[in-house]
């Protein structure tokens, strides 16, 4: 248009009471300088709403389709920007994060509190946050299902919505529809325990658009954090308890139905059902399209250590991945490894959301805490691993024996399960008998040995009585520095750090923790529990009759742990643990058959062995058994 056309153009508009705004270039929504985006947005000027998301399913039974509120802040500008995800059942109840932050709200429904560091960090970077409320919580309808399909809807719907494909709306109830226009579609989900778990969900079902997961902390099969083959765990109850504390007024009055469901289908003697099975995301992880960062406490009994390798074991190979392992217990890494986890999520975001080629997908796949703030880095997870079977074999001190690499001549080995086993007890005077369980050891190790992958056990047993429970732990004897089991291996401190802008009423500062540290000569390596009933199939148990003998193989916990030259790998069988699992309603005596019980170590690299591990022309002897803590799921 020619100058004198702007000018006429203009004039007119003013005459019509128009106001004309000279065309602006749209301002770019990230800016890269150094291999990372720059804060480049106000974190003051950001917009925030609330949009209330249909999730497609109507539990509740009242009509009306369910609809999760997603509040979300987002840079004011005209580019589109990618989305990460945080759907939670926490945050008007127990608060995300070390400080329990809750969202808060102005007199007009406006989110003003966002919890944690997401938004403050990554949305002057280019980045929305969105902050889901699960079905059945805090200002969203519907129902809380403990990981099952409503929950999932929860996260998947969102990212529907920003793709086109959902409908949102400005109101809990009505309203008028809202677009994500502003959205590329591209999204991430990130949490901590719950959070992260329905994070799994939502990728096994393949949904479009979602890029990458973080998952911290995070449940892979419902079944695996109330139950462990056959057996319950002490305290956890059923989805329906836990959902209960969550819930809010509206799912409270209208979904028997569900809760009904779900404590159906949680028998409380530890079988396997369908209802476990709606809530296994390891059966779907084969369609996952999203690269995947996890991370995990090695002491973690919480949300069990099973949990991030049979995950991480079932996706495709092709999955980007990366993996940290901690020697905390149920600990976010932002109260762990605070700069190297911003920095690193910085760059994994930008890679998945953004597409900036910062090459961190050919960067070292696994990290773990070797030592208390001390990290070792290998190159892939799964680890390549041989599967070594060890074998126990008795000797001359009834129920201790020696670990080798064959069976020895036929013999059995007894204990009592007193009810009162636990962990500490169990791994306790490795070289004296002990009445509540049998240990076997190698000598002492010739070379450092790395265990990575999940062990299996397979016991031979003859209970007393028609109940019997076991437990079973890998140990590593030797002197060690670790994180200490009190406040999860970390202390909170005074002082604070800031990631991020601030705004009124959301800040970007957090108090920072430092380890707490116990010297120790015995350190579990992984641990599993069993009921003995459940020897065929964790879907149905089979009356045990009191003499007859027994074989069952059971799981252990997903490790990834290096046992140093000169200590020694023990395995101990014991009965009920009774700081984890329920005890049985008769407490047996279990006589152990050695000969046809065995467990299988994955083996990263050649596994040097020991001093003292016997030829099968000199075989040797052996004994075991151990226990542990329940928890809770409070993020």
């Amino acid at each position: 248009m020619s100058i004198r056309g702007v000018l006429i153009g203009g004039l007119v508009g003013l005459l019509s009471g128009a106001v004309v705004v000279p065309a602006q270039a749209a301002q770019p929504s990230y800016s890269v300088k150094n291999g990372v985006t720059q804060p480049i947005h106000s974190f003051q000027d950001a917009i925030r709403e609330t949009v209330w998301v249909d999730i497609g399913l109507d539990l509740d039974n009242n009509g009306v389709g369910d609809r999760v509120a997603a509040d979300i802040i987002r840079p004011a500008t005209r580019g589109k920007v990618p989305v990460i995800i945080d759907a939670s059942p926490y945050y008007s109840t127990n608060g995300r994060g070390n400080e329990a932050e809750r969202k808060s709200y102005d007199s007009a429904g406006v989110p003003v509190k966002f919890p944690l560091f997401y938004d403050n960090y990554f949305v002057p970077r280019g980045y929305a946050v969105a902050l889901v409320d699960f079905s059945g919580s805090s200002r969203s309808t519907g129902c809380m299902d403990t990981g099952g399909r409503s929950e999932v809807a929860s996260g998947k719907a969102v990212i529907d919505w920003l793709n086109g494909r959902a409908t949102g709306y400005s109101a809990v109830e009505g309203g008028s529809t809202v677009k994500a226009s502003w959205s590329t579609g591209a999204a991430a989900m990130i949490g901590k325990s719950w959070d992260g778990s329905v994070a799994q969900g939502v990728a096994s079902t393949g949904v479009d658009g979602l890029r990458t997961i973080v998952p911290i902390e995070a449940i892979s099969s419902w079944y695996d954090w109330f139950r462990s083959d056959g057996v319950s765990f002490r305290g956890w109850g059923t989805p329906t308890n836990l959902a209960s504390g969550f819930e809010n007024a509206n799912a409270k009055a209208g979904c028997e139905a569900v809760r009904t469901e779900m404590t159906t289908g949680a028998p409380a003697n530890g079988d396997y059902t369908a209802m476990w099975q709606q809530r296994d995301y390891v059966r779907n992880a084969s369609k996952v399209k999203a690269a995947v960062f996890s991370v995990n406490g090695r002491a973690d009994l919480n949300v069990k250590p099973i949990n991030w390798g049979q995950w991480l074991d079932a996706l495709p190979r092709s999955t980007p991945r990366k993996l940290w392992l901690s020697q905390t217990g149920h600990v976010d890494p932002f109260d762990f490894r605070r700069p190297e986890w911003v920095r690193t999520l910085h760059r994994w975001f930008d890679r998945w959301l953004l597409n900036v080629r910062n090459g961190i997908e050919y960067e070292p796949q696994v990290s773990v805490e070797s030592g208390v703030n001390q990290w070792t880095e290998y190159p892939v997870w799964p680890a390549p691993a041989a599967r070594v079977r060890l074998h126990p074999v008795a000797g001359s001190t009834a129920g201790v024996g020696k670990l080798n690499f064959f069976p020895g001549l036929s013999a059995a080995e007894s204990f009592t399960d007193p009810g009162t086993t636990t962990p500490e007890s169990a791994i306790s005077s490795p070289n004296a008998t002990s009445g509540e369980r049998v240990l076997y050891s190698t000598g002492e190790l010739t070379h450092d040995v790395r265990i990575a992958g999940i062990p299996r056990i397979t016991v031979s047993a003859t209970p007393s009585t028609p109940t019997a429970h076991l437990s079973a732990f890998l140990v590593d004897y030797g002197p060690a520095t670790i994180r200490s089991r009190t406040g999860e291996g970390i202390r909170t401190l005074t002082n604070e750090t800031c990631w991020g802008e601030d705004r009124p009423g959301d800040d970007a500062c957090y108090r920072e923790t430092e380890a707490t540290t116990s010297t120790v000569d015995a350190t579990i390596i992984a641990r599993g529990w069993a009921d003995l009933a459940n020897y065929q199939s964790i879907s149905a148990e089979q009356p045990l009759t009191p003499g007859n003998k027994y074989k069952m193989t059971f799981r252990l916990s997903t490790a990834d742990y290096v046992i140093p030259k000169g200590h020694r790998l023990a395995l101990v069988i014991a009965g009920s643990d009774r700081s984890m699992v329920l005890t049985p309603a008769q407490l047996p005596g279990l006589t152990v058959h050695l000969a046809e019980t065995s467990v299988q170590v994955p083996i990263a690299g050649i596994f040097a062995g020991s001093s003292t591990v016997e030829t099968p022309e000199a075989p040797a002897a052996s004994r075991v058994q151990q226990d542990i803590t329940p928890g809770r799921l409070d993020g």
